[in-house]
C-alpha cells in the first residue's frame, strides 16, 4: 500500500475517499402509540353516515326515592309522596334502603303512595324525605285482570364522524436520490403521517368534543366527534364527593384503592355494565401500582424488584389497566370495552389518496373518517379531580 502521510485518526468524513458512516436506522422519539385503540381492537362494522346513530333501551326501574318534606312521624306514616309515582303499583312490596321493614303498597294516587306498615311482621323503622326506595316485587291477586301495560321507549343516541387528514409531497429529486435508511421517501412520509393521525384519533376518542351547534358540519363548519370523557355524565365522580371517602378537596386527594372500589361499586349498582378496562395516564398508573406496596414481600434470593399492576381484580370486575398518555392527569376512566367501538365511515378508513402531480413532485394525502360509538354511558364511569402532581 502506497504511503499517504495521513494518520488514521485524522481520516474523517470530510475526506473525499472516506465513506460516511451513517447507521441505516431512523429513530423516532415522538410518542405515537395508541394503547386504547389497540385494546379495543378493530370494529366489526363501519358507520354509514356522517351522523352515526344507535339505539339504547332500559328496563322499568325498580328504585325511587321518597319526596315528601311533610312527613311528621316516620314510624307510623302510611301515606307519603315519591319522586316517580308511575313506577309503583298496588301490591308492590317496598323497602327503604338500609331498613329491614317491608311495606305493602295498597294504593297509588299520582305521586302519593298508601302503604301498610310492618308488613309480614317486620319491625317499623323511621322513614324520611329523600330516602331511597327499593321495589322488591309485585304480588298479583289470583284471577285478577291483567295490570295496566307499562313499557320503556327506545332512545336514539348519536355521534358525528370526524375527518383526519395530512398532506404528503415529495419532489422528483428526492424520490430519485439515494436515501439513508429509506428505500422509498414517499412511502416513508405516508407512514409518518399515518402515525400522527392514529395518535390524534386516540386523543380525540378520549377528549374530543362535538360542536354545540351544526354538528353535521359543512364546507365552512368542521365536524368533530364527541369523545369518551364528554359522553360520561351519569357516573362522573369528583374526588372528595360522589360517595368517595372524605378528606381533602377536589384536586388534593391522591387516588386510593378505596376510591377506585367505591366508583366500581356505584357503577355496578346503577347498571348491568361490566367494567373491564381502566384507562389512566402515567401519574395515576403509578398510584394503582402503589396499591400492592404494603402487601409486597421478597425473600433473600429475589433479585428482581417488581412494582406493576397490569390487571386489577375486584368484586365488580376484572379490569385491564391501560396506560395512555392522552388521559388527563387528574382523571381515571372506567370502561366496559364491549360497549365501545371506534368506527370508520364506510370506505373511509385511513388510506393514501394520490392527487394530480403538482409540477416536479408527487403529492397526495392520508385521510380517514371515524366516529366513536359509546353505548349505554351509564355503564361506564370516570373519577376526576385527583391530585395531578
Amino acid at each position: 500500500m502506497a504511503f499517504t502521510g495521513k494518520a488514521t485518526y485524522s481520516a474523517g468524513s470530510t475526506l473525499p475517499e472516506i465513506a460516511e458512516d451513517v447507521a441505516d436506522i431512523i429513530g423516532i422519539v415522538s410518542a405515537y402509540e395508541t394503547p386504547l385503540l389497540d385494546h379495543l381492537g378493530d370494529p366489526q362494522r363501519a358507520a354509514h353516515s356522517t351522523v352515526h346513530e344507535w339505539l339504547e333501551d332500559e328496563l322499568l326501574p325498580n328504585t325511587d326515592s321518597i319526596s315528601d318534606s311533610s312527613i311528621s312521624n316516620g314510624l307510623t306514616e302510611t301515606q307519603f309522596d315519591v319522586a316517580h309515582g308511575a313506577r309503583f303499583r298496588a301490591g308492590d312490596q317496598i323497602q327503604v334502603e338500609g331498613s329491614r321493614e317491608v311495606m305493602l303498597v295498597t294504593g297509588v294516587s299520582s305521586a302519593t303512595l298508601t302503604v301498610t306498615r310492618q308488613y309480614g311482621g317486620t319491625t317499623a323503622e323511621a322513614i324520611s324525605n329523600n330516602k331511597a326506595l327499593r321495589i322488591l316485587g309485585n304480588a298479583a291477586l289470583e284471577g285478577d285482570e291483567r295490570p295496566a301495560t307499562r313499557f320503556t321507549n327506545r332512545s336514539r343516541k348519536l355521534n358525528y364522524t370526524q375527518i383526519f387528514t395530512a398532506g404528503v409531497e415529495v419532489s422528483g429529486s428526492q424520490l430519485a436520490a439515494r436515501q439513508v435508511g429509506v428505500d422509498d421517501e414517499l412511502d416513508y412520509q405516508k407512514q409518518e403521517r399515518l402515525r400522527e393521525l392514529l395518535r390524534d384519533l386516540e386523543n380525540c376518542v378520549i377528549n374530543g368534543v362535538a360542536p354545540a351547534a351544526s354538528g353535521e358540519g359543512s364546507a365552512s363548519v368542521r365536524r368533530t366527534m364527541k369523545g369518551i370523557i364528554p359522553f360520561l355524565t351519569t357516573n362522573a365522580f369528583v374526588n372528595g364527593t360522589g360517595g368517595f371517602p372524605s378528606g381533602g378537596g377536589t384536586g388534593t386527594n391522591e387516588l386510593s384503592e378505596a376510591q377506585l372500589n367505591t366508583a366500581l361499586r356505584l357503577i355496578w349498582e346503577k347498571s348491568a355494565g361490566s367494567i373491564d378496562t381502566i384507562v389512566v395516564n402515567g401519574l395515576q398508573k403509578r398510584k394503582i401500582n402503589g396499591f400492592i406496596t404494603s402487601g409486597r414481600s421478597y425473600d433473600s434470593l429475589e433479585s428482581r424488584f417488581r412494582d406493576l399492576v397490569s390487571v386489577y381484580e375486584s368484586d365488580f370486575g376484572v379490569c385491564r389497566v391501560v396506560l395512555s398518555r392522552w388521559v388527563p392527569a387528574d382523571t381515571v376512566l372506567l370502561l366496559d370495552s364491549a360497549r365501545i367501538e371506534v368506527l370508520p365511515l364506510s370506505g373511509r378508513s385511513f388510506q393514501f389518496k394520490k392527487l394530480a402531480t403538482n409540477g416536479d413532485s408527487e403529492v397526495g394525502q392520508v385521510v380517514g373518517e371515524y366516529t366513536l360509538e359509546l353505548r349505554n354511558e351509564s355503564a361506564h364511569g370516570l373519577i376526576r379531580g385527583l391530585a395531578s402532581s
